[in-house]
């Protein structure tokens, strides 16, 4: 896990071409450039979607009670949380974000318990 303020070029880097030239892009750079990011990598079998249940539906009006984006974000656009949406865009984020000698793998003392 990184704790950072991201940067303009590491941004623009990460968003998607699909987000250039649309009226909210200025206003999402501002706003994600606007104060510190925690990232992090979560590495499992089926994490993405997971992940994306925890955190709850992009459109908060749309999130169910209980996940992240439910109970914490109020905008689709000032959103409290990103999750990437595929393992691809998880590789390409995960290289955006750490190099590879910030990354740890290890194997939990529980793990051959649960699985």
């Amino acid at each position: 896990m990184s704790n950072m303020q991201e940067s303009r070029k590491m941004l623009q880097a990460k968003l998607r071409p699909h987000a250039r030239g649309k009226p909210f892009y200025s206003e999402l750079v501002g706003f994600i450039t606007s104060g510190p990011v925690v990232a992090m990598v979560i590495e499992e079998d089926g994490a993405v979607k997971v992940v994306r249940q925890m955190i709850g539906a992009t459109n908060p009006r749309d999130a169910k009670a209980g996940t992240i984006r439910g109970d914490f974000a109020l905008s689709s656009q000032k959103n409290v949380i990103h999750a990437s949406d595929s393992l691809e865009n998880g590789r390409m984020e995960i290289d955006i974000f750490f190099s590879v000698e910030e990354l740890l793998t290890y194997n939990r003392s529980d793990e051959s318990w649960i699985y």
